[in-house]
């Protein structure tokens, strides 16, 4: 079962809708027990690091799911959630990251509109799991402010006055800055190809 973590917030019903239409079973998920039960977990994230972050600590599941990832379970980050892959933010210096990624989120430069907003193509690198079908270029929609670095495990990038990481896949994390769920037939494969994975 696939878990979506619920920490009242993030574009849940997007994401419950693209796992519908490709038939995955997904259950909402906003405790400890929920994750130690999943065989896959997805985090879809809007907002404010700080305010997810804290959130995912007053409902008490961030040593559930660094535990859980740390197992192997395959974890899918969206947007926000990808951002919580990584040591902190620029939004909210004081809120703690989860830590799995050396860096920190950054605000885009002075001079660029933001949010971010629209669709910009991503630029592909290896061999990723996540990725798998999509040709380079491909357009996805992007709606954030901050950006993660380039690291060993970018997968994917943009660029939008800096490269950023589009895209990370490192072992069993998966994380995406863009919106799958709202990025039509190229989102649902990207999906569908998170869902399949043994």
């Amino acid at each position: 079962m696939i878990a979506i973590l619920d920490y009242g917030a993030g574009n849940l019903r997007s994401v419950q809708n693209t796992l519908a239409e490709i038939g995955a079973e997904y259950k909402l998920v906003r405790d400890p027990a929920g994750l130690r039960d999943a065989s896959k977990i997805i985090l879809p994230g809007v907002g404010h690091f700080g305010q997810m972050m804290r959130a995912l600590d007053s409902i008490g599941v961030r040593e559930t799911l660094l535990d859980r990832l740390r197992a192997g379970v395959p974890f899918l980050g969206i947007c926000l959630g990808l951002q919580a892959l990584f040591e902190s933010s620029e939004e909210a210096p004081e809120a703690r990251g989860l830590g799995l990624f050396a860096g920190q989120i950054r605000r885009f430069p002075i001079g660029f509109r933001l949010p971010h907003m629209g669709w910009n193509q991503l630029e592909t690198k290896g061999n990723s799991r996540i990725l798998k079908g999509l040709q380079t270029g491909s357009y996805v929609i992007f709606m954030h402010s901050y950006y993660a670095p380039e690291i060993p495990a970018t997968a994917a990038w943009c660029t939008y006055g800096v490269r950023y990481t589009a895209a990370l896949e490192s072992g069993n994390i998966f994380g995406v800055q863009f919106h799958p769920e709202k990025s039509g037939p190229i989102g649902l494969r990207i999906v569908k190809n998170f869902v399949e994975l043994a």
